[in-house]
């Protein structure tokens, strides 16, 4: 288990409480229910007193049938109120679980880039694993254990002291003792955990790597140096484990021990008061039944205590990223479908025309713009950090038809623009309009809608082909997603696929070719019409016969469309109608293939392989 202890103890419990209000009746009735079986198990336990003085001396048969009878009926109480408020924590703690991922994921998606850039992937997703179900058995087991601890044991010492007050204050001395050498060995404990679970974190990590690249390991013949660093990491984390299971090991048995010596301490002094005459039989044998039990709750309270902690660092980073900014958007002009009136104005329509309208609002109301997929960059400044610019005083436009390329050596900000243009990050400097409006005065949802992009790294998700298609226009038919996969060339391999478009992609496309999830991202593009498209690297993973068929496709889609083209293969931009050549952050050259070839600079030694893209 992790040692990490929250931050603030407090506020993450607050949190925590708060969930949990939602249920503040189920949760009544499961304190009821622990009440109920801690006090029916100390109540139990006293009986042994009236069983043996009133009736088991005596020779009351009868009247110790009814005795036995009433504890029975005591210990089956307790029973069911322990198996009552344990159904119900399980079920609240799936809703309070269920309420917090659907929050912590609703969250995660209004973060902007920049969160998940300064992120790994794994610490994310260890929100969404390690956190919730550390939080998860929590509210399964220690809330309701601890109540439960809490309460047994301060009625088995009070018990114990109305039977006996100098006897007690044994137990108490050895209860004392116990408590403190929990508290010294959880902190040794703690550490070597912590360091156990650092080891097990690099040895996963390590795993991961390794059998992730498999075909790298197995080409440069690494297999025994790989086998060597395993064996370190693996003996390292066996050291640890060890170092962590024997001081945690160690607890138990010294308890058990402890709570022996307590016992039979107990039973030798009690004994002793009973001949002496200053103890009755019957309250000896209810005290030395107290005795027994009073270690189990300290060391199983002391435990939970420690479980409820991590739980409660797990609620904490759970809970950082849920208060995290959201990606801000002050955006108000919206995007929406429109048809031309009689007059040639543009009315609001949900026909699937093609034809798409800003919203922009006024005092006078509403006015339609249409989109005719527009760009343009004015002195446009950026950088990802403080004073390490990557873009510098660009400025450029693009219009309705046209396909402008960006080429350039890698880090030069060919990316970066199209990132700026999906707002993704916002500039420092400068402004970029679409169709003469701010971007920033539209809303991103909308700003986004409005082009489709194809990028180099393809991301395909768990379902049909069909599905994957469609994800670019969810409302899109059948037959328009079969007619996106002939634009994109990808209808022909699809059909020969064992079950067509109903085929079911593996994990990010594992059971297809690169070449082949590239075409199902270009018919994802096609499939959403939209009045601008950008492609970075969109046959970067195709053979050149491949290419070619892509390119005719695109000359269709691209038809009436403003085309944004990153491409390191300049042979598929040599009909751009301009061509951006970055350097540095800033455009070097510009203009088309014949005007950039001869000027003889920068792009005509690219083109005639002078010079090469790094």
């Amino acid at each position: 288990m992790k040692s990490k202890r929250p931050q603030d103890t407090r506020r993450a419990l607050q949190r925590v409480l708060r969930y949990m209000g939602a249920y503040k009746w189920t949760m009544a009735v499961v304190a009821v229910l622990v009440v109920v079986s801690a006090g029916a198990n100390i109540m139990g336990t006293y009986l042994f007193k009236p069983l043996i003085n009133r009736y088991i001396l005596p020779g009351d048969m009868k009247g110790l049938a009814g005795a036995l009878v009433l504890m029975g009926g005591m210990y089956l109480l307790g029973a069911a109120a322990t198996y009552g408020y344990s159904q119900l924590m399980v079920h609240v703690a799936q809703k309070i679980v269920g309420r917090i991922r659907s929050d912590l994921f609703r969250c995660t998606q209004k973060l902007p880039l920049t969160y998940f850039d300064s992120h790994t992937h794994g610490d994310l997703m260890s929100h969404f694993t390690n956190d919730v179900d550390t939080l998860q058995e929590a509210l399964n087991n220690s809330f309701s254990m601890i109540i439960q601890s809490f309460f047994t044991l301060v009625g088995t010492i009070s018990m114990m002291m109305v039977l006996n007050v100098p006897l007690s204050m044994i137990v108490v001395a050895f209860l004392g003792f116990m408590f403190f050498l929990i508290r010294q060995n959880g902190k040794k404990s703690r550490r070597y955990f912590r360091e156990q679970q650092e080891e097990l974190a690099d040895l996963n990590g390590f795993i991961e790597e390794m059998v992730s690249g498999q075909k790298v390991e197995k080409v440069f013949n690494h297999e025994q140096q790989n086998f060597e660093i395993f064996c370190k990491k693996n003996e390292a984390l066996r050291v640890s484990a060890c170092n962590a299971l024997t001081h945690s090991g160690l607890m138990v048995p010294a308890i058990v021990s402890l709570s022996y010596v307590n016992y039979a301490v107990s039973a030798c002094v009690g004994g002793l008061f009973a001949i002496l005459g200053w103890f009755d039989l019957g309250s000896l044998a209810s005290y030395l039944v107290y005795v027994r039990q009073s270690a189990l709750p300290l060391n199983q309270f002391t435990q939970q205590i420690n479980f409820l902690l991590a739980a409660l660092a797990g609620a904490e980073r759970i809970f950082e990223m849920m208060d995290a900014p959201a990606e801000p958007d002050e955006g108000q002009v919206t995007l929406c479908r429109a048809e031309e009136k009689a007059d040639g104005g543009l009315q609001e329509s949900t026909a699937q025309n093609g034809i798409w309208a800003w919203k922009v609002p006024s005092k006078e109301g509403a006015a339609l713009v249409p989109v005719r997929g527009e760009v343009r960059f004015e002195h446009v400044d950026f950088g990802y950090l403080p004073g390490k610019p990557i873009l510098k005083d660009i400025s450029m436009y693009a219009k309705r038809g046209q396909k402008i390329a960006f080429v350039g050596s890698t880090g030069a900000g060919k990316t970066t623009i199209i990132n700026l243009l999906g707002r993704f990050y916002e500039i420092e400097k400068g402004r970029i309009t679409y169709d003469g409006i701010d971007i920033r005065d539209i809303r991103k949802a909308d700003l986004r809608r409005s082009f489709s992009m194809v990028i180099q790294d393809t991301q395909l998700f768990t379902g049909t082909i069909a599905d994957n298609i469609r994800y670019g226009r969810l409302d899109a038919t059948m037959d328009e997603i079969k007619q996106a996969a002939k634009t994109a060339n990808a209808d022909s391999f699809i059909r020969r696929l064992p079950k067509g478009y109903e085929t079911v992609v593996d994990a990010d496309g594992g059971n297809l070719s690169q070449g082949q999830r590239q075409l199902l991202a270009i018919a994802r593009a096609a499939v959403a019409r939209p009045p601008v498209l950008i492609l970075d690297e969109a046959t970067s993973s195709v053979d050149t016969r491949t290419e070619r068929l892509i390119e005719k496709a695109m000359d269709v889609l691209m038809e009436n469309r403003t085309v944004l083209v990153i491409a390191h293969r300049l042979s598929t931009i040599r009909n751009a109608t301009a061509i951006m050549v970055l350097e540095k952050g800033n455009i070097i050259e510009r203009g088309n293939h014949e005007e950039l070839v001869q000027q003889k600079g920068r792009y005509y030694s690219l083109y005639t392989g002078q010079f090469e893209l790094e």
